[in-house]
């Protein structure tokens, strides 16, 4: 199949809204591939800090960025070999990555890979700029959001099951300022497309949130 007509169901929000989950799930559902883009921003992140290249060298880090040695295989992600999955989800790296995704340099440095990933029988991709930029002709796109106080409890959550010490005071304050940074940017900020279906995750398990994905896409394949 051309690439260009694998279908594509693009699920943007916030960070700790329960995007990667909800997408994970709905790819699991439909066999199609999944791509979390932002932990390949977390990636150049962490590739960034270990080379002790400054947040804002934007052309050294878009080389970072442009060469990724990664590898993904399910949940499971590498980075020169080496298995960072939990270590790309610490907060510093979260941060980090927010901070370089403002960085045109590196935006335009990881586009190529992201759409990459598009490959029958289909795509489901989840970040900040999935159905904005990435994948405008998206089949479907979502823009899945929650209260700020519901997200930094489940990323208090997420981060106290993988070990890491967290503070809920402080990731307040750290996604109302990842929020502003993101949607305030001046390439690609973060905001539902205009096609987009909003879905408000606050009062939803994942499974509702997962089914009614799952219909939207049913109702605009029929």
């Amino acid at each position: 199949m051309d690439r260009i007509r694998v279908p594509v169901i693009a699920v943007d929000g916030p960070t700790a809204s329960g995007k990667g989950t909800v997408a994970q799930r709905v790819a699991q559902q439909l066999g199609w591939h999944y791509l979390d883009s932002g932990a390949l921003y977390r990636l150049a992140a962490l590739s960034a800090l270990r080379s002790n290249t400054p947040l804002s060298d934007q052309q050294r880090i878009a080389a970072l960025a442009a060469a990724l040695p990664c590898n993904f295989n399910g949940a499971a992600v590498r980075l020169s070999g080496v298995d960072v999955t939990d270590a790309i989800r610490a907060e510093e790296i979260g941060n980090a990555a927010s901070k370089i995704a403002a960085l045109p340099a590196v935006r335009q440095a990881l586009i190529g890979l992201q759409l990459g990933f598009r490959q029958a029988p289909g795509l489901v991709a989840d970040g900040r700029d999935m159905g904005t930029v990435i994948f405008p002709g998206a089949s479907l796109k979502i823009f899945l959001t929650a209260s700020v106080e519901v997200r930094a409890q489940r990323r208090y959550k997420q981060l106290i099951d993988k070990g890491f010490s967290a503070n809920i005071t402080d990731l307040l304050r750290d996604l109302n300022e990842r929020d502003a940074r993101d949607a305030q940017r001046t390439t690609a900020p973060l905001k539902p497309a205009e096609d987009a279906c909003l879905l408000d995750t606050s009062d939803l398990s994942v499974d509702q949130a997962v089914s009614q994905v799952l219909r939207w896409y049913a109702q605009r394949s029929d």
